[in-house]
């Protein structure tokens, strides 16, 4: 079992920034990959990023590529994965998730993860 709790989520100008914090609890956080995902209303829940339970491999969504950056910190007093995002648009306004298996990635799939935070909002204006 781990157990996440998501943060930094808020509102924010077209073109503006944000970081979203993951804090984990449980079990060895380094021995979890994860993953970040959004859901709009309305909309399906959808792949963000992922980051090898390492951190040396990365994957993004097309929409998010080069405005978006996954990383994490194994070290047992932080136990934290982030999404910084840059120049952020209308169309990234939605609840952001983290999510985490025990495996070494995790890759796209939602149901690939079993471990899920209760999700932080993000609204951007134009």
């Amino acid at each position: 079992q781990v157990q996440l709790v998501e943060s930094g989520g808020g509102l924010v100008q077209a073109g503006g920034s944000l970081r979203l914090s993951c804090a984990a609890s449980g079990r060895t956080f380094s021995s979890f990959a994860m993953g970040w995902f959004r859901q709009a209303p309305g909309e399906d829940r959808e792949f963000v990023a992922a980051i090898s339970r390492g951190g040396s491999n990365t994957l993004y969504a097309a929409s998010v590529k080069g405005r978006f950056t996954i990383s994490r910190d194994n070290d047992n007093t932080k136990n934290t994965a982030y999404l910084q995002m840059n120049s952020l648009k209308p169309e990234d306004t939605a609840v952001y998730y983290c999510a985490a298996v025990q495996a070494i990635f995790g890759g796209r799939d939602p149901g690939g993860y079993p471990y899920w935070g209760q999700g932080t909002q993000v609204t951007v204006s134009s």
